[in-house]
């Protein structure tokens, strides 16, 4: 039950990333061909001919719609991209092309099959001359390899295979944990919802509390894909603290997801406390070298056992959006985890911009916000895989947040007061609130008939609306009645 991970190698996810980058329409010309380059070291390293030919080929690859070669002669490749292709690209138009080579292609695919056969040998003579265990330990062994090729289904197929041989609870785990980076270095969002709710049964039945805590990072990385940033904020904020899934995503990354998630998802006491005051994340984006030590060797912690307490008010909290950033922002995670297996050293990262987001947006500096709400989409948003399909969402929740925050402590204000905090033009804003009052998202009108304008807030009544929402919903439930009725009585006619 406690035994080491397994299976947690493959495939390179890394990889999955300069796919993306090389098809982003917001990475500078450098980024993508220096992702083209570590893409073509990746596929020659690890002998990548099914992932190769997906990508690259002439006719049937995602990334090479030019019909690039530089072999003999290919046919042109049809215009438009593959629907399996939609989670790993960011666009169809392709910023550094990845140059088809049918000669390093057989010499690829002839390594692969050598390797292949090897694999089979060993498993032969492992059922004349061995157990059950040397047996199954061939078959991982050619699941990884499927898995480090980038073979997609054969790899899902061979982690099957085992998975029904094997009676090993902690084994299966690893196993379904693998099909799901399977899907997430694809994109199948689809396969890794079914494996994560197969992983969680499984986790469920018995599993131990180190598969138990990868899998938390697991979920809130595929529920940050399909948008769901509120179920995402608790799993990877209680992930901070006890993170060891290398194999998914590097430590900084994670700290991104997380702050990310919590700034638009959790209430502002929650906010306060996982977020504004988690010494994980002080550590990160910038705090005192006690906090940071305590942090960084998990001494004090904002999981799952840290106490909600009240929030302190505004003026006490030491961080400020108008201070001067402090030169730890900054920050190389390579130290952390480096007894973990994980693909790559992790670069450093400037968090000043999350800082200042986190600081600005709890503080009520609404200027600085936007600011800050800009850089963030530029620097994480825009060049992150699992953050660009929802970027526009982002940006958009993250300023009615802003918005909610300020009009909620205000009967009346001014429409040029409010353009004046946020740093806006009063048309802007006008147009933008609009939008949130037509959609019901913020309760409150905008009179510029007289003078400059005013927003009038109009407080909710619960009781009233728990009123409506029931009398709605008895309607709804007497329509339906009607409609069975009316069913019951033909069949009762048809069968007299």
């Amino acid at each position: 039950m406690g035994s080491d991970p397994q299976y947690a190698k493959w495939p390179a996810l890394p990889l999955a990333q300069h796919v993306f980058t090389i098809t982003n329409p917001y990475a500078t010309r450098p980024a993508q061909q220096a992702a083209v380059k570590s893409l073509q070291d990746g596929i020659n390293e690890h002998k990548m001919a099914p992932l190769y030919k997906y990508l690259a080929h002439p006719t049937e690859g995602i990334l090479n719609t030019t019909g690039e070669t530089t072999s003999a002669a290919a046919p042109a490749k049809p215009t438009g991209r593959k629907p399996s292709a939609a989670g790993m690209v960011a666009s169809k138009n392709v910023g550094a092309t990845l140059p088809w080579d049918e000669d390093v292609y057989n010499r690829l695919k002839a390594e692969n099959d050598k390797e292949l056969e090897e694999f089979q040998k060993e498993e032969d003579e492992a059922v004349e001359q061995a157990g059950e265990t040397e047996i199954m330990a061939a078959k991982g062994k050619r699941a990884d390899f499927f898995a480090k090729i980038g073979d997609k289904d054969k790899a899902i197929a061979a982690y099957e295979d085992v998975f029904e041989k094997t009676g090993i609870l902690g084994t299966k785990i690893d196993l379904v944990l693998a099909i799901i980076r399977m899907g997430l270095f694809y994109g199948d969002k689809a396969l890794v919802k079914k494996h994560v709710e197969r992983a969680k049964t499984l986790v469920d039945s018995g599993g131990d509390w180190d598969r138990r805590n990868r899998l938390k990072a697991y979920e809130g990385l595929h529920l940050l894909t399909v948008r769901s940033y509120n179920l995402a904020a608790p799993l990877l904020l209680d992930s901070l603290s006890t993170f060891t899934s290398y194999e998914l995503c590097t430590y900084s990354n994670l700290v991104v997801y997380s702050v990310l998630a919590g700034s638009v998802s959790l209430k502002r006491v929650d906010f306060k406390s996982k977020v504004v005051d988690a010494p994980e994340i002080k550590a990160i984006l910038g705090a005192d070298g006690d906090d940071k030590m305590l942090a960084l060797t998990g001494a004090i912690s904002a999981g799952p056992g840290a106490e909600d307490a009240e929030m302190r008010d505004a003026t006490k909290d030491t961080s400020s959006p108008t201070a001067p950033t402090k030169a730890t922002t900054a920050v190389n995670l390579t130290t952390l985890g480096t007894g973990t297996d994980h693909p790559e050293a992790e670069m450093a990262v400037d968090f000043s911009p999350l800082a200042q987001l986190v600081n600005s947006l709890y503080n009520g500096h609404y200027k600085h916000f936007f600011q800050a709400l800009a850089l963030v989409e530029e620097q994480f948003l825009t060049q992150d895989r699992y953050l660009y399909e929802h970027k526009g969402w982002f940006i958009r929740e993250m300023r009615l947040r802003a918005y909610q925050q300020l009009l909620q402590s205000y009967r009346v204000v001014g429409l040029e007061s409010m353009a004046n905090d946020f740093g806006v033009t009063v048309d802007f804003l006008d147009r933008d609130l609009a939008k949130f009052i037509a959609g019901g998202r913020i309760p409150c009108t905008i009179d510029r008939v007289t003078g400059k304008g005013v927003i009038e807030t109009n407080r909710p009544d619960d009781k009233n609306k728990q009123y409506q929402d029931v009398v709605k919903q008895g309607d709804q439930l007497i329509t339906k009645l009607q409609k069975y009725g009316q069913a019951v009585r033909l069949r009762g006619s048809e069968r007299a």
